[in-house]
């Protein structure tokens, strides 16, 4: 061919969308005049593939973006045409431009297709010839045979692809409508005589409101059709009202016409209703009849299937709720944002997780995973290995205690069983973040001048593949950081590998503290979901993110006092915690303090070793602290009526909202929380 020298320059002008299912955008003046066009428009390449279409095009074929990177002989509208191929390479082949005039279903409408070559293909302009054609397109005609045949396999085509009811509705419209020059549709589903608006197009809002949900009489149209499975037309308003009155039935707007109702009849029964309307009077042939009437069983048939589809995602989306977070808590350490996003299909549930769980002394974990693979048992794992951190958490152990046994349940559950994790504590009496990672992407780190740093630790391998000992590492958050916790399936995609993705991550979080916009967690939130899970997220892999912005506690809500293993040490203990309650203005809770600390100190000097400290937290709670050289676990137990001692524990227990035990690298620490009343 002499013109394709000049392939590239004629493919960049128009753009060339194939495979990525958009237009790309055609340069000022010529995409302005393509756009308005009446005619359709359409760039195809060599091979037949199509890579440009305009709206006139879309509207005419029916089939919008879903043309772009197909043969343009395998459109629906084109393929009654079998010509059409050989015509388009011949006029490529002579480089001579040539005509065809052909009925397209839409309407069943006359056009001349105008295939003109250029370099890289040839482009095919579609112009209405319907008045000027001397072919008559009657519904008895050979070419009106063809169209309802072309209308039915688009149709069949779209909902083939249709998922959702949504998708059902949304297919049925744009095949439909436009081929009947059909101005409304209702889809709607009955339920014990009620209906229930599953799609509609053309109606206004106000409208939809006042129906869905609305009782109708058996003596109405509706009523009719789901009675007899049969159709009811009417080729105008008047007619309608003469044979239904009104106030037999739920109205269908005082602004349309002529009407068509479709029982949807699907498994052997009636499961809801289609009403075509019109603009102005209509009259149907008995062919456009008969053709309504099939297309509503492929319609009832692909909405029976999207429904079990609707309710499958319902309940997927009702579990992903339960196994993840409704709310994060109110912590005064943290201040925290989320978002989660599962991958595939909306019936498939995930298996990342995240969690923020209190421990003592105002501490807080952080944990956010990741089990490997996408579904209900991986939904089912993801679950177990909440639960279990959330006991382990209760017991205040250390990250890497809590990760080698979250190793060793991994492990139970098979040997293709993985998941990745990572598990901190922040302190925010101190500033350090203490965390261990097996087999997860490390956690960010955002100061107050937007510099971001990724934490580093010792690599792990996942969780059922790790050896323990796990290591950890610790490091000290001024206040204020924000701490970013995610999944892989966040920073990694399929046009995007993990390295290049985490250094994307870091400039949007930059940019985010920069200019003010990370004072609000949530909006921080929204702006990386929107920039990394666009809203069509197909991906292979969950994505869940945590941002958790830290605060310590101020210096003066902190007072720790060194104490002698001395008998006396139970009054100097009282002593201090009388003075420093009454410096924080905390009178009514001196008695039980004195009783809580008296008690806690003697058991050390009775049971326990040093060295011995006191520590006094004013939080949300009153929180009292004892720490000895001693692992001993304290326990409640029953005292007998004549034992002198052994109630200690259980007065305490009873004096506070919570206590516990904690175990350190030099001994233990027995905690206690009170109610601020102060």
């Amino acid at each position: 061919m002499s013109n394709r020298s000049g392939e590239g320059r004629t493919v960049g002008l128009i753009g060339n969308a194939r495979g990525g299912g958009e237009r790309y955008a055609v340069p000022g003046l010529i995409r302005r005049a393509l756009r308005q066009m009446s005619d359709g428009f359409l760039f195809v390449e060599a091979d037949g593939r199509i890579a440009y279409s305009n709206d006139a095009a879309d509207r005419l074929l029916g089939c919008s973006h879903r043309m772009i990177g197909r043969r343009l002989w395998d459109v629906p509208a084109f393929r009654g045409v079998p010509e059409l191929a050989d015509r388009c390479r011949a006029a490529m082949a002579d480089d001579t431009p040539a005509d065809l005039e052909i009925a397209l279903p839409r309407g069943g409408w006359w056009h001349r297709l105008r295939i003109v070559p250029v370099p890289g293909g040839f482009t095919l302009t579609i112009a209405d010839i319907t008045d000027r054609s001397p072919l008559g397109t009657g519904p008895g005609s050979a070419a009106g045979a063809a169209d309802r045949a072309a209308l039915m396999e688009q149709l069949t085509w779209a909902l083939a692809e249709a998922v959702t009811t949504q998708d059902v509705v949304t297919a049925f419209a744009d095949s439909v409508l436009p081929a009947f020059h059909a101005s409304g549709l209702i889809i709607a589903t009955v339920e014990t005589v009620r209906l229930y608006l599953v799609g509609t197009t053309g109606y206004s809002g106000e409208l939809i409101d006042q129906l869905s949900g609305e009782p109708f009489p058996e003596h109405s149209p509706i009523g009719e059709v789901l009675r007899t499975r049969i159709p009811l037309f009417f080729e105008s308003g008047d007619e309608l009202a003469e044979r239904y009155p009104p106030e037999t039935g739920p109205s269908l707007s005082v602004d349309r016409d002529a009407r068509v109702f479709l029982p949807l009849i699907a498994s052997g029964r009636a499961i809801g209703v289609g009403v075509l309307s019109f603009d102005r009077p209509c009259r149907l042939g008995e062919e456009e009849r008969t053709l309504l009437t099939a297309l509503s069983g492929l319609i009832a048939q692909a909405l029976e299937r999207a429904r079990l589809y609707d309710a499958a995602a319902a309940r997927a989306r009702e579990l992903q709720r339960d196994l993840l977070p409704r709310d994060l808590p109110s912590l005064p350490a943290v201040s925290a944002a989320a978002h989660y996003q599962p991958a595939g299909n909306g019936t498939e549930v995930g298996g990342d997780w995240y969690d923020i769980i209190p421990l003592s002394a105002d501490r807080v974990a952080l944990v956010i995973g990741d089990v490997m693979g996408h579904g209900l048992s991986e939904a089912a794992t993801m679950g177990r290995l909440r639960t279990a951190v959330r006991t382990l958490s209760d017991l205040d152990l250390a990250p890497d205690d809590i990760l080698d046994r979250l190793n060793g349940i991994v492990g139970d559950l098979g040997e293709d069983s993985f998941a990745t994790c990572l598990y901190g504590i922040y302190d925010p009496v101190t500033g350090d973040f203490a965390f261990g990672c097996a087999g997860h992407p490390p956690p960010a780190v955002v100061s107050r001048d937007g510099t971001v740093t990724y934490l580093t630790a010792a690599a792990n391998p996942p969780l059922g593949a790790a050896s323990p000992p796990i290591d950890t590492a610790s490091v000290n958050l001024p206040d204020g950081s924000l701490l970013v916790l995610y999944t892989d399936g966040l920073v990694e995609a399929a046009d995007r590998d993990i390295d290049k993705g985490m250094a994307q991550l870091a400039q949007t979080l930059g940019a985010a503290v920069r200019d003010g916009s990370a004072g609000c967690l949530e909006t921080v939130c929204d702006d990386l979901s929107a920039a990394f899970i666009p809203p069509c997220h197909r991906a292979g892999d969950d994505a869940a993110l945590l941002l958790v912005r830290t605060h310590r506690l101020p210096s003066d809500s902190i007072a720790s006092w060194a104490l002698p293993e001395d008998p006396k040490a139970a009054g100097q203990a009282r002593e201090l915690v009388r003075r420093q309650l009454a410096a924080w203005d905390l009178p009514d809770l001196v008695m039980t303090t004195e009783l809580v600390v008296s008690e806690l100190v003697g058991n050390v000097i009775r049971h326990a070793k040093g060295p011995l400290r006191v520590r006094l937290l004013r939080s949300r709670t009153l929180i009292c602290e004892v720490s000895d050289g001693s692992l001993t676990t304290p326990l409640i137990r029953r005292s007998a009526p004549t034992d002198e001692g052994g109630r200690g524990l259980q007065l305490i227990a009873a004096l506070c909202q919570r206590w516990g035990t904690r175990y350190t690298a030099n001994g233990k620490t027995i905690w206690t929380e009170q109610a601020m009343t102060g």
